[in-house]
Formats: C-alpha cells, structure tokens, sequence
C-alpha cells in the first residue's frame, strides 16, 4: 500500500457503461450485471457464492447529495459445481446484487463503477448519470478513457498505485464519501495560540496561510500561487477543525437534535469557508497585481457579481466602453449554480468564472460557451479536462491579462 495514492482505499475498480437490459426491470429481471469477467482481477476465483456488503450510491448533477442505499452482491461462477463434479472445463461469472433504489433509477448509458475497499473489503457501487460532470470526473479519477464494449474495464491495485492523491482528486474522493487524511500539525499549537483555540475569520485565515508560505511573488506563476494558498488553507482549516472538532465531541451532546445541529453547523463552515477563502486569496493577488475592482458591487435587480473590473462606478457611467469592462464570478465547485451569473452585469456580454472544479462535462461547458461565459481555471487543473474542452479554457495569468489591457 502507497500512502497517498488511490491505491491507499482501493484493492481495485472497475467501470462500465450500463446497458438497457442491466437497468429496464421491463426487460429483465435478472438484477445481475453483463460482461463480468474481467472482474476476476479484482473479486478473485470465487469458491462458491462470495457475498459482499455493498454501499450503492447514485450521483447526478443535479442534487447536491446521492442517492445511497445499503446492500449486497454476490460472486459466484455457475459453472463451479459442473467443472468439479463431471469435468465440464466452462466457466460463467455472475455478479448479483439486491433489489435497491440505486439500480431502479439508474439509466442505459450511465456510468457504473464497482470499487473494492482496502479498508474491509467491502464494495463501492457507484452509478452517475449518463454526460454529467460527477460521471466525468470520476471517469477521471479512476483513470478510465472513453468505455466503449460492454464489459467491464478494470484496474487492480498495482495500477492504481500510479494515481497519486492531488488536491482535484481528493474533492472527488470525499464526494463518494472517501475522506481523504490531510492535516499539517506542526501548526496547530500556533493556530490555537494565535486564534484562542476558536476559528478564526475566513480574512484572518486567509492571511495566516499566506504568512506560512513566507515570502513568495503573487505577480508571477499566480495559477501555481493561487492554488497554493488554496491548498495550504484547505490544510490548515482541517488541522484546526480536527483539533475543535475533537473536543467538542469529548464533551458529548445532551440529545439527538444537539448531535445534529452541531454536525450540520460544522458542514455548513466548511462549505462557507471554502468559497470565501478562494475569493479571498484572489483578492490578495488583484491587490499584489494592481488590478483595481470591486467586490460583489450591486448592479440591475440588486445582483451582486463577485469581482467586477475596474470597479461599478465605470459600469455605471454609460459613456465608459463595455468592452472595458469585465466581471468574474467565483465558485469552487460549478455544478448547475454557474447559471446564476447570467443576470448579474447586463452591460457585460461575456461574463468570466474561475472554478476549482475539475473534469466538468463536454455538455456542460458547450452549454456555457454558448451562453457567452468563459471558464478560468488554474492551469494545473486543465489537465483533468477532454483535449477538445482544453483549448477553450482560460488559465488565471490569461484572465488577469485581459483584465489589465482593458484597464484605461
């Protein structure tokens, strides 16, 4: 096992293209999958029926949390007993799961991945629907191309110690609900020291990240920098909420409804902090770089565009040239939310929005090219996207450019 590696979670994966006859209770009832043989290199030469405990889970773009149901699989070759007792040298794998929701709302055409857990040696399966980001992304992760035949393509274990855990990868790790340990503890007794043992603000937590990365140029390689602040926050935040997090549990909770009030504050920090730290580290380097803006301005129907260039008075003045003026939208994951800043700055026909999201669907950003919004990306996150989809996006050194040739 490689520490920091996928290898780390999984013994192996596999991943397929459901078929209708897989999915269309209409057609069958046989609630097993076709095409099943290449799972050998992971489930092994079943003796008799292996039963396996298994987590079903169905993603969309759509909804902000899956679909998860508990179950079970069974593998098993129904040709074991014959080759045994009359020498019949056949062989037929089956893999068998339980009737669940997961399955009965799956689709011909979306993407299946079974996953063997390192930890128990249960199994992960895994359907996202069909063009989505969340189907792309994992497709990614996995280090799957294009699934064209109808059988299963597989990765085992050594193969997967290829893939090392980056920042992209983990994001998508813990959207299956793989949380991935990432902590820096030679800084947690001076956080606690610094900020009384409580979270500090997102601008004090901005500034105390940039401060461990001493002394850096925020004018140069920014997609390389802004990334950098990012993660070192990520990991910074986490060390610390482990360590408070962890005392508050000590404490216990006086009923159910405490338990669950004090989780969903918890997710609710994590979700607030994460957009606000990458604005505010983007802010930082619009200052290092003197790109003057506003910060979410209010311009028609009291909208409020994260970063508008060179600021609202010259949106405004209706002399000052539109083409001069640029606005950028900010948002860690995209998801269906990147249509909102479509009615945030009429004047401004095409409208930017940097996205830590990797991997988003060919549909989706077809979608966006057509309604005139650029995408910006940190170039290092480029990598996660199709060739075609590569030549269109824009890195944060280019966005920043184009912001200071408008300036007059």
């Amino acid at each position: 096992m490689k520490s920091g590696f996928l290898s780390q979670y999984f013994d192996g994966v596999a991943a397929k293209v459901l078929s209708e006859v897989e999915t269309n209770i209409l057609i069958s009832h046989q609630r097993e999958f076709n095409g099943v043989e290449g799972l050998r290199r992971i489930l092994g030469e079943p003796l008799g029926k292996v039963k396996y405990s298994t987590k079903f889970m169905y993603f969309t773009d759509f909804d902000d949390e899956p679909l998860t149901e508990d179950g079970e699989m069974t593998w098993y070759d129904a040709r074991q007993k014959a080759r045994i007792e009359r020498n019949v040298m056949r062989y037929e794998y089956r893999l068998y799961f339980t009737p669940n929701t997961v399955m009965q709302v799956a689709n011909a055409g979306d993407i299946l991945i079974i996953a063997k857990q390192k930890e128990n040696s249960d199994l992960l399966l895994i359907v996202a629907e069909k063009e989505t980001t969340i189907a792309s992304q994992l497709l990614w992760l996995f280090g799957f191309s294009e699934l064209e035949h109808t059988g299963f393509s597989v990765r085992e274990e050594t193969e997967l110690e290829q893939d090392r855990i980056a920042f992209a990868s983990r994001i998508i790790l813990e959207n299956i609900g793989i949380e991935v340990e990432v902590s820096e503890e030679t800084y947690l007794d001076e956080m606690l020291r610094r900020f009384n043992g409580v979270f500090p603000t997102t601008r004090e937590s901005a500034a105390y990240t940039r401060e461990t990365l001493g002394d850096i140029d925020y004018t140069t390689d920014v997609d390389n920098v802004l990334m950098a602040c990012y993660e070192r926050e990520d990991i910074l935040f986490r060390t610390l909420e482990k360590h408070i997090v962890g005392e508050r549990l000590k404490k216990g909770f006086s009923d159910v409804d405490d338990f669950f009030a004090f989780a969903k504050s918890t997710q609710n920090r994590r979700k607030s902090r994460a957009g606000l730290a990458l604005e505010n580290h983007l802010e930082f380097m619009l200052l290092k770089n003197d790109l003057r803006y506003d910060r979410t301005p209010e311009t028609e129907r009291k909208a409020k565009p994260d970063f508008l260039f060179p600021g609202i008075a010259e949106y405004r003045n209706e002399q000052y040239p539109a083409l001069n003026l640029t606005m950028l939208g900010v948002k860690t994951t995209c998801k269906d939310r990147w249509r909102q800043i479509l009615q945030e700055a009429d004047r401004i026909e095409t409208k930017h929005i940097l996205t830590l999201e990797s991997a988003i669907s060919i549909n989706q950003t077809n979608e966006m090219q057509d309604l005139s919004i650029q995408l910006v990306l940190p170039q290092k996150i480029h990598t996660t996207y199709k060739p075609e989809q590569q030549r269109w996006l824009m890195n944060l050194d280019n966005f920043m450019r184009l912001v200071r040739s408008r300036q007059l």
